[in-house]
């Protein structure tokens, strides 16, 4: 099969497998792979040291190196709902309002890869990522046309705004490129930066993930800085907020094409942070199978929910606390020892405040 009429085919079945956007991209090395190694000698990926390891940067500075016989590299974008706005009760980032996407997307990567591979009539040297690899994602994305890289490092697409996730596939065979965005859209806006509470971007285009509300959610594993804590509100799972300001996230525009397993579940809107304390292990890991939030384990998470129950102040949460406090895990009994002495001193110097 021609390139273009391979092309077109494989376009076409992303689109039916949940990929409303796809393009196409060559596999030579990235142009601004200088800016990433700028960005690790900083320290601004916090405690991901594999970004950095050896292996890492070699993959991530050549595709070739991941895969050799690389010809082309399909890059692909799915959107999931825009948060819902204020629903009161613990915050969660909207994409983990579901299913994880890594699983989900992964068997539908699979299964293009099975189109192609009938299409071709023979095995095709591939392989496939959705934010599991060490690509540089976004610039693949914006080489691929999908859109641009913001001011608050999401990629950007002027349809769908930046609530998508990507995913990208490794081929060894011959696809016409798509032409790449070399506009960015963000004109003189800063909403994002002024807006976001912990400062974590440090200027437009540069995150320092050790101030971000979603990275100290998820990925980091111990104490969270008392400096940053009073910033980071209710948000127990992940951060939106720099999308949410953003002008391309319109409002009230939801995506007609988000695949049902990103369909937040009700549950999940807004829930109840004392009741999340109580989670026993066997609560948790029944309640999130499935679910990104299993990420943070449930030492990470009842950490996230003790710190929003300080932040929050409200006096009901001081005997959920108070058991936290004998709780078995010490990052739990540490930050509800915090939650509690933050609520108990606002108490005391706002007297009559609370019922």
């Amino acid at each position: 099969m021609e390139p273009a009429a391979l092309t077109k085919k494989i376009k076409e079945r992303a689109e039916e497998l949940g990929f409303p956007l796809a393009g196409v991209t060559s596999p030579d090395p990235p142009p601004h792979f200088d800016f990433f190694q700028d960005w690790l000698d900083a320290g601004y990926q916090g405690s991901m040291e594999w970004m950095g390891s050896n292996r890492s940067l070699e993959r991530r500075a050549d595709p070739r190196a991941i895969l050799p016989e690389c010809r082309a590299i399909l890059v692909l974008g799915t959107p999931y709902p825009a948060p819902r706005g204020n629903v009161g009760g613990g915050n969660i980032a909207s994409y983990a309002l579901n299913k994880d996407y890594h699983d989900v997307l992964g068997k539908r990567l699979q299964a293009l890869v099975d189109a192609i591979e009938e299409w071709v009539g023979k095995k095709v040297p591939n392989r496939w990522y959705t934010d599991t690899g060490p690509v540089l994602e976004k610039e693949l994305a914006m080489r691929a046309g999908l859109g641009w890289i913001g001011k608050n490092t999401t990629l950007i697409n002027k349809k769908y705004g930046s609530y998508l996730f990507l995913a990208e596939i490794l081929l060894g065979v011959d696809l016409i490129p798509d032409k790449p965005i070399t506009e960015n859209y963000c004109g003189d806006c800063t909403r994002c930066l002024v807006t976001c509470p912990t400062r974590a971007l440090r200027e437009p285009y540069t995150l320092d993930a050790n101030r971000c509300i979603s990275y100290l959610t998820i990925e980091h594993r111990e104490e969270i800085p008392v400096e940053l804590r009073p910033r980071m509100g209710d948000w127990i799972f992940g951060c939106d907020i720099c999308q949410i300001i953003c002008p391309w996230n319109k409002p009230g525009q939801e995506a007609p094409d988000i695949l049902e397993e990103f369909q937040p579940r009700d549950e999940l809107l807004g829930v109840d942070p004392v009741r999340e304390l109580g989670l026993t292990q066997k609560e948790f890991s029944a309640r999130f199978s499935g679910s990104p939030i299993k990420r943070t384990k449930r030492r990470g998470y009842l950490r996230n929910v003790a710190i929003a129950l300080g932040n929050r102040g409200e006096e009901d949460a001081l005997p959920a606390l108070e058991k936290a406090l004998k709780d078995p895990e010490p990052l739990i009994q540490n930050t509800a020892a915090w939650a509690k002495g933050v609520i108990t001193r606002n108490l005391s110097n706002n007297p009559g405040s609370q019922k």
